[in-house]
């Protein structure tokens, strides 16, 4: 640290005393500003995010002899017990073409939504250590969480596009190229709106832990609430008018619908298909996920500043 040489009153030159002034890290922001700098400082610490996604990954699979074969077995056998209990013990899928497609179309994609939300909840409360002793964007643990989850993903992706292949051989009937846009617009929804609710589940979880819990009870309540081992024009016949409206603004309804337009094309033009505009509810959706990260980042932004000490 350089020294400064100051005149005294007196005349007599002589070195002031070094700056140790202390500066706040993550001082109180103004609520409308501060998204792009943030933005800004994640890109900076783009390497620090890779490393914690890959902590991520390794934590969960530590001191396993399998390691990431059990992404596979995991949403292999959820896959089978659906099959076999709805689809044949209660004939839910004797009547729905590629029944088990169908139902692995909502698996892969509910089982990446819910690890986003349960990982990113207890991020911060699980990294307290390093919370408490270095700084770098607190957003890095939730974001790590989804990347982590995208990973996942990716191994569960390999199942569906088995899954879609076997069943166009059997009956004939292969994924339209010109609906490539639904699942991919479908991820994006889903990244943008898990990764905003994440923001906040984390900043919450600080101040009370019960929401690690109660996450867990809304994901399950959430999963039923998904057309993901029933179909949607069975919901349609048992709630009418703006219940059934209400019903679809469920963002997780649109990404499972149109993964299943895409990778599921045994549904097209039967009874089973949804007939509503695809595209138009994921373009709203994106928009107001996006609108909603944006907010989300700003409160977990006003929250970090009392991590460390509630930790």
């Amino acid at each position: 640290m350089s020294v400064v040489e100051h005149v005294s009153p007196t005349g007599v030159v002589g070195p002031t005393e070094p700056d140790t002034t202390l500066r706040r890290v993550n001082a109180p922001q103004r609520f409308l500003h501060g998204f792009g700098p943030t933005a800004r400082e994640i890109w900076a610490y783009r390497e620090l995010l890779v490393n914690l996604a890959r902590k991520e990954l390794k934590i969960k699979y530590k001191d396993s002899v399998l390691g990431f074969v059990w992404s596979l077995l995991l949403p292999l056998v959820q896959l089978g017990v659906y099959w076999l209990v709805m689809g044949r013990f209660l004939g839910a899928g004797r009547s729905v073409p590629a029944y088990g497609v169908f139902i692995f179309c909502g698996l892969a994609v509910w089982s990446m939504f819910a690890e986003i939300l349960s990982t990113s909840t207890t991020s911060i409360v699980y990294n307290s250590g390093l919370i408490k002793k270095v700084y770098f964007p607190r957003e890095l643990f939730p974001l790590a969480a989804t990347g982590a989850a995208l990973v996942n993903f990716a191994f569960q992706f390999v199942i569906l596009a088995a899954a879609t292949t076997i069943a166009g051989i059997g009956t004939g009937k292969w994924p339209d190229p010109t609906n490539i846009l639904y699942p991919v617009l479908a991820m994006v929804v889903m990244i943008l709106f898990g990764t905003a609710l994440g923001l906040m589940l984390a900043a919450a979880n600080v101040y009370l832990r019960d929401t690690q819990h109660l996450i867990t009870i809304v994901l399950m309540l959430w999963f039923w609430m998904t057309p993901i081992i029933y179909y949607i024009s069975r919901v349609g016949s048992v709630l009418h008018g703006w219940l059934y409206d209400v019903y679809l603004l469920n963002p997780m309804v649109t990404v499972v619908l149109s993964f299943q337009r895409f990778f599921w094309p045994q549904g097209t033009g039967t009874q089973f298909e949804f007939t509503g505009n695809l595209y138009l509810r994921l373009i709203v959706l994106i928009a107001v996920s996006s609108v909603l990260l944006w907010f989300a980042q700003r409160v977990f932004s006003r929250a970090q500043g009392n991590f460390a000490q509630e930790l």
